[in-house]
């Protein structure tokens, strides 16, 4: 899936056929994010500009989303996450591949990435896109580049090293107890709604 300003062209056609994969593209912004059945856990909420969890700061509005992963993944054992507070920092991977960055309310163990977010914002409220990969494995991600065999060899060992899967996290085999624990503590308190 692209990120809303990355190109079509970035991923090979033929790769693409090779994997059996479609093209897609969320509203949000950022890299691009690899996704197959059972991986990675997505969740979608919609927060309406009246509800109390609404910010009118971009930097500011995704904060609740990673603390309500990071208060989830730490009911099931994962300790010392944090949330990422402030502005994007994309580095310099970032606007290729979504989980190489730092945005508001993305949740790290150390400098490594459990939980990747996009907010796509209308006149109506915000739509804010999060997941977090049963395991993380930058592979299938990497050979739909439309990037030479050599780049991809250079990209492989560092994405390798930005994120880490659920799995590796907290042990974690039964990813549907967290998402049944994330929607039983959605922070609904006025109309917000989850997809």
């Amino acid at each position: 899936m692209l990120g809303s300003t990355q190109p079509p062209e970035l991923v090979d056609p033929l790769a693409m056929r090779h994997r059996e994969v479609e093209l897609a593209r969320r509203r949000g912004g950022g890299g691009a994010v690899y996704l197959e059945p059972g991986n990675p856990l997505w969740l979608d909420a919609w927060i309406p500009r009246d509800d109390s969890l609404w910010a009118a700061d971009v930097s500011v509005a995704a904060e609740w989303v990673g603390a309500w992963w990071a208060d989830a993944l730490g009911q099931l054992g994962a300790r010392g996450l944090t949330v990422h507070a402030g502005r994007s920092v994309p580095g310099d991977l970032g606007e290729l591949v979504c989980f190489a960055g730092r945005g508001p309310g993305e949740v790290f163990d150390g400098a490594r990435k459990v939980v990747g977010l996009s907010q796509w914002r209308s006149r109506e409220g915000a739509l804010f896109s999060s997941c977090a990969y049963v395991a993380w494995d930058p592979i299938p991600l990497i050979e739909l580049l439309n990037i030479d065999e050599h780049s991809q060899a250079e990209l492989a060992p560092r994405l390798a090293r930005i994120a880490v899967g659920l799995r590796q996290l907290a042990s974690m085999t039964d990813v549907s107890r967290l998402r049944e624990l994330l929607l039983g503590t959605f922070p609904s308190l006025g109309g917000a709604s989850t997809a």
